[in-house]
């Protein structure tokens, strides 16, 4: 390799060009409605804090993430809240003392003048809360990951595309909104890297599990425990799963199977998208996965999936990946070091590669021609604007444009891939994969993965 160079572009505005256009085109309206606060109107009293045109919504879940939505929810009227854990309730009615409580968010989505639902509950409800929402008519925002199998995904998908006119949602991938993503994609849509060949996404986080806690003695009072089982199969009760601190008490159990879907869908929900938002990927044609020996308890720590992506209208058609655990791609050259970005992305193509975690970018021209002088970086004034407030611009969409930069669509197909990568990981063989059926075509065990079992009484579309 001769004439190799790096170039740091963490102020530098690349070059428009035709392709990815009409995506384009959206994301910027989008992101300036977010940025200016722009609303359509929900009565005649115009101006988005007028009493009458301010949402009345629904928080289910009340502590831990849910705190990060309090500031943007204090600009709203928050009419219900809805918490397993009576201290959980409390602390958010502190927050928000008019509002009517609940320990069963199937009772609380039945109140009446409710327009729109955030979602903070553990994982495994999540699809369950999202559906139940939309088909009662309200808007939905949802902490990530959006659903907890392939299944799921897909009809929190399907019922998200039948309202699209009329309901607004928005998966919790709340890094988006980091103006990095934009300088991302414009790279890879222009041309820095060449031809796009390769796309790979990483987290080195490690919370390794031996199985399902034992039994530890009785639920605390305050804890409706079968509530928070809900769905899921029924295991004892233990204070471990409870122990985390706000923030982070996901860590004490996502990485079991009937909670969670371990960092496929905790860290691959935020660090995937860095690469999903660059490259309008379909659904794949085939995944496999390779990891740490299959535990029927708990999510693998060490774990590579990879998948078959089609082409679209500006690009040929791609290779996929996620590492995890220590798992890694290959480097591109010697002197790069994969290993100190903990959360990253890395977009190889004909020409160079392009290497970014949320916050920052590096481009590497990686061949002899790769000289740059077929790539004009944008001007100023073209570059993707910022989108403002994560939240806000749901909010916003919620009022009237409908418009999200994470919706049930884009954000379902993602997480859709990423739990199929879980399938081909059980069922240890390269799974071809049909997106308009949300079938394995040579596997029918592997269709048995694709769903979860539910405990009686409870169901996905209620």
């Amino acid at each position: 390799m001769t004439g190799m160079l790096i170039q740091m572009l963490d102020s530098w505005p690349p070059s428009r060009k035709t392709r990815g256009m009409k995506r384009r085109h959206f994301l910027k309206s989008l992101a300036f409605t977010g940025a200016a606060g722009l609303v359509l109107p929900r009565t005649k009293l115009f101006g988005a804090n007028a009493p009458s045109n301010k949402l009345n919504i629904a928080l289910i879940g009340t502590w831990g993430r849910a705190e990060a939505h309090f500031g943007g929810l204090a600009t709203e009227n928050v009419v219900a809240l809805c918490d397993v854990d009576a201290k959980h309730l409390e602390f958010g009615a502190r927050k928000f003392p008019n509002a009517k409580q609940y320990v069963d968010w199937r009772k609380c989505i039945e109140q009446k003048d409710i327009d729109a639902v955030v979602c903070c509950t553990p994982d495994h409800t999540h699809a369950f809360i999202a559906n139940w929402a939309m088909n009662r008519g309200k808007h939905v925002y949802c902490e990530k990951p959006l659903a907890n199998s392939v299944e799921e995904a897909r009809v929190v998908r399907a019922n998200y595309l039948k309202n699209k006119d009329k309901l607004a949602t928005q998966v919790g991938t709340q890094r988006h909104e980091i103006e990095n993503f934009n300088r991302v994609r414009e790279l890879v849509l222009d041309g820095a890297i060449g031809e796009v060949q390769e796309v790979s996404a990483w987290g080195d986080r490690k919370i390794p599990r031996p199985g399902y806690l034992p039994a530890a003695g009785d639920p605390p009072a305050n804890l409706q425990y079968d509530l928070w089982i809900g769905p899921s199969p029924f295991h004892p009760y233990n204070p471990g799963y409870f122990s985390g601190g706000p923030g982070a008490n996901c860590l004490s159990w996502n990485m079991y199977w009937d909670f969670g879907s371990g960092q496929v869908g905790d860290m691959g929900s935020h660090t995937m998208d860095l690469a999903w938002n660059a490259i309008d990927a379909g659904l794949p044609t085939a995944a496999e996965g390779r990891g740490d020996p299959f535990n029927p308890d708990v999510t693998p720590v060490k774990l590579e999936m990879h998948f078959d992506i089609p082409a679209n209208d500006w690009r040929q058609a791609i290779k996929v990946s996620w590492y995890q655990g220590g798992a890694l791609p290959e480097s591109p050259a010697r002197y790069i070091d994969l290993h100190k970005i903990d959360h990253g992305a890395m977009f190889e193509g004909s020409k160079g590669v392009l290497v970014a975690n949320f916050d920052t970018r590096v481009l590497y021209p990686l061949r002899g021609e790769a000289d740059l002088t077929y790539y004009k970086p944008r001007t100023k004034g073209t570059v993707l604007p910022p989108m403002g407030n994560f939240q806000r611009q749901w909010i916003n969409a919620c009022k009237g444009n409908l418009k999200t930069s994470c919706d049930f669509d884009y954000s379902g197909k993602m997480i859709e891939m990423m739990l199929l990568g879980l399938v081909a990981y059980r069922a240890g063989k390269k799974l071809s994969y049909d997106g308009a059926t949300g079938l394995c075509k040579d596997c029918s065990e592997a269709n048995e993965l694709l769903r979860r079992t539910y405990r009686p009484g409870w169901t996905l579309n209620g």
